[in-house]
């Protein structure tokens, strides 16, 4: 009996199964004459809607391993004066199309919509490509056209390149036993071009916190106000000088008011103009800093004004096989050597081999100069909500992932429904 009943099962199951898999297959079949001869392309790109890409280039053939790409196509942004970004990107032919590479450049405006922005970005990518579609037999599915002919008018800019910003962003989390209400509010004078570089930022921090504990209200408050001024000169596609100045106020940092300033000279082995692709510059700034406490320090301090030095290396590179993105910065104080910290931070992202990806982001910190220390024990409270800075001799951050990719080199389909399939509200 249950042999029967199997028999059954499986001759009702085959013509289903069968039906599938010759559906999967017509439409194979029909994916690939359509896109037989297609470019294949890799996009590597961490901010763009592929979805959207896919749409409106549908005569090339998107691939999900670099090594399989007959055109890699590299996007990066940086932010401009304006407040908007510039984004670059960079094609690079690869087997019958080696050597055929070019570059594009797209600046969009602050105020420009993330949908007009999306659209531009494609268009640029429509541009890049048609030099390798041309080539394929997909070129007779591609129209070119053009929009109305502007009139060239000179444009003058009566903000001399000067941005504004002011923000503010009041939110709160509410319990039965806690509360907690946070103010972010900042301004910023931003002038960007090729000779300088200025910026002004202000900005503040508060956050008031009541909890209740064994029938007994605590309330506590943080505040923090920072002013930030850079001034930078350019002198040619290497060296740069210029000068940071910081005011800050903090209860965290048992600091009632403190300034510094640091005069710095910066090199770049690479030119500037390159600075989206490849960096390595070197920093040195000389200065001094005064600090006015809240409370006394464990250094006996109310008030102190000292001189240090800084160094900083800053390494970066975004290429095909992956990206790589590393600081390392020193400084100590004069009047006690022992006064000093070390920071290395960055992320690391390597292809291996096909399929294979690494990721590796991290920090690490060597702590000796908390100067602004307060003298005295604090209360649990201070400490287990962090109120107040705490001693430390090192802090320590980082994540590893590894990704491995198999299957069908092929990445055309764009099916939205039920979101992405993990989470189906998404």
């Amino acid at each position: 009996m249950k042999k029967y009943f199997l028999v059954r099962a499986l001759l009702v199951c085959i013509p289903f199964v069968s039906g599938i898999w010759l559906f999967g297959q017509e439409e194979t079949a029909e994916q690939s004459v359509s896109r037989k001869n297609a470019v294949r392309v890799f996009i590597d790109c961490d901010y763009c809607d592929i979805n959207y890409i896919r749409e409106e280039i549908p005569y090339v053939n998107y691939v999900r391993d670099v090594k399989e790409a007959q055109v890699y196509i590299l996007e990066t942004r940086e932010s401009t004066g304006s407040g908007g970004r510039k984004y670059t990107y960079v094609f690079l032919g690869q087997e019958e199309f080696e050597g055929m590479n070019d570059t594009l450049e797209y600046s969009s405006r602050p105020d420009d919509s993330r949908d007009y922005v999306r659209i531009w970005r494609t268009q640029m990518l429509k541009m890049g490509l048609m030099r390798y579609v041309a080539r394929t037999p997909l070129y007779s599915e591609v129209s070119i056209d053009h929009t109305e002919n502007m009139v060239q008018q000179e444009v003058v800019d009566r903000w001399n390149n000067w941005v504004f910003e002011v923000e503010a962003e009041p939110n709160f989390d509410g319990e039965e036993s806690y509360k907690e209400f946070r103010l972010r509010s900042s301004a910023s004078a931003v002038k960007i071009t090729h000779e300088w570089k200025m910026e002004f930022d202000f900005d503040n921090h508060y956050a008031r916190t009541k909890y209740t504990y064994e029938d007994t209200l605590y309330t506590s408050e943080r505040n923090y106000y920072g002013f930030d001024i850079l001034v930078v000169k350019s002198l040619g596609e290497h060296w740069s000088a210029g000068l940071r100045t910081d005011l800050v106020s903090s209860t965290y940092s048992n600091t009632r008011f403190g300034v510094d300033f640091f005069p710095s000279v910066e090199y770049n082995v690479f030119p500037y103009s390159r600075s989206t692709h490849r960096q390595l510059r070197i920093l040195y700034g000389l200065g001094g800093a005064y600090s006015l406490y809240n409370d006394t320090t464990i250094f006996d301090r109310i008030e102190e004004n000292l001189w240090l030095h800084e160094l900083q290396l800053a390494y970066q590179v975004v290429e095909k096989w992956g990206s790589v993105n590393v600081s390392l910065e020193g400084s100590n104080y004069f009047h006690d050597f022992s006064k000093n910290r070390v920071e290395l931070g960055g992320y690391i992202t390597i292809r291996l081999l096909k399929g294979l990806s690494i990721r590796v982001h991290g920090s690490a910190a060597r702590i000796h100069d908390q100067l602004s220390l307060r003298k005295g024990d604090l209360s649990e409270a201070d400490i287990l909500l962090q109120l107040t800075e705490l001693e430390t001799d090192y802090n320590v951050r980082g994540e590893i992932g590894v990704t491995y990719t198999f299957g069908s080199i092929y990445n055309n389909i764009v099916n939205p429904r039920f979101g992405s399939g993990r989470r189906w509200y998404y």
